[in-house]
């Protein structure tokens, strides 16, 4: 009987997509993702040739010791973010089309990033929320359908803890929900929020503003950025034209964040801010505003050219 041969270089490379989507899921970070996914493979490439050979599917090998690796890093970020200077925001992404060099090969990781619900800002500050086992039980189960069983292998507890803790999760996830705006109506408030912003029109920003809105910003320590959330529609929009006034020469570009309708600020063609909303009703009821130069990297190649028209905004 002849022995089991290694899988094909493309097989295993054909996981990364699936791997950096899950990785990004589980951790709000792209750079956290990409390293996550850099150890599963170095640890697949360590195993000896037989080893991998014996190994009857690949992807489930991969998935389950990034999933781990993963698993360590939420556990150690707990301990970090308690240091980290502010408020922390899980790292935005483009849209593909605006990722640098798009059009062309998957290459990039943004690239193989799936932007759905899964991934839309108000959807990951939630996972924050949660344990790390509690977060890899729901994404692997509720996102990636993945058996309980198979979950309970990955995170070292048993079907019904993994049962129990998605279940949490959910909860978690059902309470924080609310009813979304469509998002060509998503694209025309922002429209209007963003030209209301220009002109330092403040009745304007609080009428499109819940009057119970919250802004988080995020500038980790390396830029200006508030501390504290800013509570308040009214409170919101004076703050937003107080910047406006400190920051003369800001361009205002509308971008897709995470999936859904977005503003990019830029000074002098570099990318400064990036900023995530969620709308209830047709008002804004959350901005996270990310200023972080580290979290920004996918954004630096933005150019101002006009954002592409919504559908149903008439532009």
């Amino acid at each position: 009987m002849s022995s089991p041969s290694e899988p094909e270089p493309s097989v295993i490379a054909g996981e990364r997509r699936h791997l950096t989507n899950l990785a990004y899921r589980l951790l709000g970070s792209l750079t956290e993702a990409e390293d996550a996914v850099q150890e599963g493979y170095a640890r697949w490439y360590a195993l000896p040739g037989p080893r991998r050979a014996a190994v009857e599917s690949p992807g489930a090998w991969l998935t389950t010791v990034v999933s781990r690796v993963c698993l360590d890093v939420l556990g150690s970020a707990r301990v970090r973010r308690e240091r980290y200077v502010g408020q922390w925001i899980p790292e935005p992404l483009p849209d593909r089309a605006e990722w640098p060099g798009s059009p062309g090969p998957a290459a990039d990781p943004a690239d193989r990033v799936t932007l759905d619900d899964s991934v839309h800002m108000a959807f990951l500050v939630v996972l924050e929320a949660m344990t790390p086992a509690e977060r890899v039980a729901f994404i692997l189960h509720d996102v990636f359908r993945y058996p309980f069983p198979e979950i309970a292998r990955i995170v070292g507890r048993t079907p019904a803890a993994c049962r129990q803790l998605a279940a949490s999760a959910r909860r978690r996830v059902a309470k924080a929900s609310a009813p979304a705006t469509p998002g060509p109506r998503q694209a025309s408030v922002l429209r209007e929020f963003k030209e209301a912003w220009q002109s330092s029109d403040i009745e304007t920003l609080v009428g499109l503003l819940d009057p119970g809105a919250t802004m988080v910003a995020d500038g980790g320590g390396l830029v200006g950025a508030v501390r504290r959330p800013v509570e308040g529609g009214a409170a919101i929009a004076a703050y937003l034209t107080h910047i406006a006034a400190l920051s003369p020469g800001l361009t205002l570009l509308e971008r897709t964040v995470n999936g859904r309708p977005g503003l990019v600020a830029q000074r002098d063609g570099a990318t400064v801010t990036v900023a995530a909303f969620q709308l209830t009703e047709g008002r804004i009821t959350h901005i996270w505003a990310v200023r972080n130069p580290l979290k920004l990297h996918p954004w630096t190649a933005l150019t101002p050219h006009p954002a592409p028209p919504q559908p149903g905004t008439g532009s």
